[in-house]
This record gives C-alpha cells, sequence and structure tokens, in this order.
C-alpha cells in the first residue's frame, strides 16, 4: 500500500497516495572508507536516497567529486519507471537507504567546487588548461531535523553517469554539462520544499 495522508471532513474521509515527482539518477555521498552513490526518488513529501551498486572504484569517485563524471558509459540511467513496482514504504525502511521528510528540511544550499591542485590528478589540470576552464562540482548541503528531533546534515554531490554525459560532450563544454545538471536537481527540490529554505 502506498503512503497516504488522511483527511476528514463533514461528510467522512479520504486517503491522498504519496506522488512520486522525479528521480535524481545518481548523486555521490563523502564516505571515510568509501563515496557511496544514490539515486534520488523525490515525492511529494519526501526524498529517498536510495543506495546504487558502486559502479567505480574509490580514487575514481572521490575524482568525480572534484572534477566531474568519468566518460563511461557501461552503466544505465534509473529512471522512475524502475522503482514504479517498489512500495516507497519498503525504500524508506531499508536500512542502505536514507528518506528525509521535506517537512524536516531546514535548509538547502548548493555550492560550486573549486578543485584543489593535487598531483595525482596532474593529468586532469593538464586537461583543464588545455581547453581553458576548470572543471567545476557542484555539492548540496541539506539540514533537517532527524527522528530524534535533532539537527542534522546530508552533503552529495551532483554528479551524472557517463551515459548521462557524453553524448552531451558533443555540444557542450564540461562545466556546462555539470552545472545543468546541478541546476535540474536544485529545480526539483525547489519543486517540492519552501523558497525560503533554498539557497545557491
Amino acid at each position: 500500500m502506498n503512503l497516504a495522508i488522511l483527511y476528514e471532513t463533514g461528510a467522512g474521509s479520504f486517503t491522498v497516495p504519496e506522488r512520486r515527482l522525479a528521480l535524481i539518477h545518481r548523486v555521490i555521498v563523502p564516505d571515510n572508507d568509501y563515496p557511496k552513490e544514490y539515486a534520488v526518488l523525490v515525492t511529494d513529501r519526501q526524498s529517498i536516497f536510495i543506495h546504487q551498486k558502486k559502479t567505480r572504484g574509490g580514487f575514481v569517485l572521490r575524482g568525480e567529486m572534484r572534477y566531474g563524471t568519468a566518460l563511461v558509459t557501461d552503466v544505465q540511467l534509473k529512471t522512475l519507471e524502475d522503482y514504479e513496482g517498489t512500495h516507497l514504504e519498503s525504500l524508506a525502511a531499508d536500512a542502505s537507504n536514507i528518506s528525509i521528510p521535506h517537512g524536516s528540511v531546514t535548509s538547502l544550499v548548493m555550492t560550486e567546487g573549486d578543485p584543489k591542485f593535487r598531483l595525482p590528478d596532474l593529468f586532469v589540470w593538464l586537461t583543464m588548461r588545455r581547453q581553458g576552464h576548470k572543471f567545476h562540482v557542484y555539492d548540496f548541503e541539506m539540514s533537517y531535523l532527524d527522528s530524534a528531533n535533532q539537527g542534522a546534515r546530508f552533503r552529495f554531490y551532483a554528479v551524472p553517469l557517463g551515459v548521462y554525459f557524453k553524448p552531451r560532450r558533443q555540444t557542450q563544454t564540461r562545466g556546462a554539462i555539470l552545472r545543468d545538471y546541478a541546476m535540474e536537481v536544485l529545480r526539483i527540490f525547489r519543486s517540492v520544499l519552501p523558497a525560503t529554505l533554498i539557497s545557491s
């Protein structure tokens, strides 16, 4: 059964099913041991960060958080249809996922990363210099109240998969693709959160 809100009126009561609005196909969450990849199912009441099988080694994922998508296209994009047959309650209750009710969110901040030089990234820096621009990755920090009513923060990076990125690279710069993806993520959250909570 889908999650629902019970409304009471003079004539009786009825339920309104929770609506699935959008799916953000990939974000990367930093972790001391290993960066984690999630798809984000956004409904009219909550955002469920659905843990995905790792697609790359830790070194590559950390590089993607600094410079953007690796041009590898062996992983297909998740869509809303992939989760049509999955109950929202099951996704929210899964310990490997993270569910954040929109009513508990206190702020959402998007920032543009400014990559710092590291010797292992020399090839990336030489590529940036040749192309005449830096590769900025956008990250988001969502602040919210957890189930114990304590303040919590959740940070994630808007990094699309290569199958999304590579075709666009034929006509757009890397920076433009990363910004467009981040702005789409921001647009989705603006559709479900009060404007006063969001800054970029």
